[in-house]
C-alpha cells in the first residue's frame, strides 16, 4: 500500500521547490486522441467502466439521519441511496418494480418512497409494502418485487461509494486516506450543467500550469506559478497547490508546523470526483457524464460544524466557498468550455500533455487501461 506524504513532508517539498525553482514533474510526454472527447462510442465506453467501479457518490454527511436519501444517476443509472434506520446505507436502481417509473427525485427525508404513477410503495429497507388494488395482480409476489439493489455501498474516508455492477479491481479504496472527518457537516449544496467532456473538468484541478495565467487576479497572487507537489496512489491521484503564506512555517520547528490554511490539497478519486481541501472548506465534486460534450457537476461544501459555532463562523466558511465558486471556478468553467468548443475547429489530433500534466496523465492512462478490461 502507498502511503502519501505527510502534511511535514509536503512542506518539506514545497520548500525544496521554493528554493530551487522547481515544481514536480513526471515522465516522458502523454497523447490523447480528440476523439476520446467527442466520440458517443468512447464515452459509452467510459460509462460501463463507471459501472464496475467504486465511484464517488457524495460525502457521508450528505445522509446523516435514517430517512435520508440522495437519489441521481450515476454513470447513466438512476440510483437511490437511503439511510437506514441501523445507520448503514442502501442502494437501489431507482425504478418502481410495477411500470418502471423512478420512486424518488433529488435528496431528503422519506420512510416510504411511493411511485408517482400508481401508487406502489416501498420502505427504506427497498421491501414492496403497498400495492393500490392489491386484487387485480393475483400473481404478483411481493417478496420478488422490492426495489432491485445495486452490487454494493460503502463508505470510506468520509465518503460514499457505489458500485453498480460487479467492481473490476483497482485498489482504489484500499489505499484511500481519510479525507472528510466527522466533525464535517454539509452547509451548501448545488447541480449543474455545463456544456464540456467530463475530463476535462476534473483535468482542470490536476495541475498548477495554468494558474498563473488563468486565474491572475484572483488565485495566482496568494499563490505560485507552477509550482506542485503531485502523487498517485492506486488510480487516483493528489495535488498541492500552495499559498505564498506558506512562507510563514519557515521560522517554526517542524513539529509544531501547521499546514491548514497554507495549501490546497485536491484529490483525484477515480475516475469523476474531485476533492478539494480547501482554507475554510471542503468541495467535493462529482462530475456525471451526460454526452461526450454535457456533463452535470454535482457539489457539496462542507465544514466543521458541530452545533456550537457561531454565526461569524459559518459565514467565513461560506466566504471561502463564495470566492473559489464565483472566480477560480468562474476562470476554469470559461476555459473548458472554450477548449471543448476549440475541438470543432479540426486542429489537433490529440491533446499534448507534458511533465507538468503528470496527474492527468495517471487519471487517462488509468481510463485506457480499465477500458480495456470492462
Amino acid at each position: 500500500m502507498k502511503t502519501l506524504k505527510s502534511d511535514a513532508e509536503v512542506i518539506e517539498q514545497i520548500f525544496d521547490h521554493i528554493d530551487h525553482g522547481t515544481t514536480d514533474t513526471g515522465e516522458g510526454t502523454w497523447f490523447e486522441p480528440i476523439e476520446n472527447y467527442t466520440s458517443p462510442e468512447r464515452l459509452a465506453a467510459e460509462l460501463a467502466l463507471m459501472r464496475k467501479l467504486p465511484v464517488v457518490f457524495a460525502p457521508s454527511a450528505a445522509l446523516k439521519m435514517p430517512g435520508a436519501y440522495i437519489a441521481r444517476p450515476v454513470a447513466g443509472v438512476p440510483i437511490l441511496v437511503v439511510r437506514a434506520n441501523d445507520s448503514s446505507l442502501r442502494a437501489y436502481r431507482n425504478a418502481c418494480r410495477h411500470r418502471g417509473a423512478t420512486v424518488a427525485e433529488g435528496a431528503g427525508e422519506a420512510r416510504v418512497f411511493v411511485c408517482p404513477y400508481h401508487g406502489w410503495a416501498y420502505g427504506i429497507d427497498g421491501v414492496l409494502q403497498h400495492v393500490p388494488h392489491r386484487a387485480g395482480f393475483p400473481d404478483l409476489d411481493e417478496s420478488q418485487s422490492g426495489l432491485v439493489p445495486i452490487h454494493s455501498v460503502e463508505e470510506r474516508g468520509g465518503l460514499i461509494f457505489v458500485s453498480i455492477d460487479e467492481p473490476v479491481d483497482t485498489g482504489a479504496l484500499a489505499e484511500l486516506p481519510v479525507i472528510v472527518d466527522e466533525e464535517h457537516r454539509v452547509f451548501d449544496s448545488v447541480e449543474q450543467d455545463y456544456a464540456f467532456n467530463w475530463k476535462l473538468n476534473i483535468e482542470a484541478t490536476l495541475e498548477g500550469y495554468h494558474i498563473k495565467r488563468t486565474h491572475e487576479k484572483t488565485f495566482y497572487p496568494y499563490g505560485y506559478d507552477n509550482l506542485n507537489v503531485v502523487e498517485t496512489f492506486g488510480p487516483n491521484g493528489r495535488i498541492v497547490l500552495p499559498f505564498r503564506r506558506v512562507e510563514e512555517l519557515r521560522e517554526q520547528a517542524p513539529r509544531d508546523r501547521d499546514i491548514s490554511g497554507k495549501v490546497t490539497y485536491v484529490y483525484n478519486l477515480f475516475p469523476n470526483c474531485t476533492v478539494a481541501v480547501l482554507s475554510d472548506h471542503i468541495s467535493v465534486s462529482v462530475s456525471e457524464p451526460l454526452a461526450p460534450d454535457k456533463t452535470r457537476v454535482y457539489s457539496y461544501r462542507l465544514g466543521r460544524l458541530q452545533g456550537n459555532e457561531s454565526d461569524e463562523d459559518l459565514e467565513k466558511m461560506r466566504r471561502d466557498a463564495k470566492f473559489v465558486a464565483e472566480t477560480g471556478l468562474v476562470e476554469d468553467i470559461a476555459v473548458i468550455t472554450r477548449i471543448q468548443t476549440g475541438l470543432l475547429s479540426g486542429a489537433n489530433r490529440h491533446f499534448t500533455y507534458g511533465l507538468y500534466e503528470s496527474a492527468i496523465m495517471h487519471l487517462l492512462r488509468n481510463l485506457a487501461k480499465l477500458i480495456g478490461k470492462v
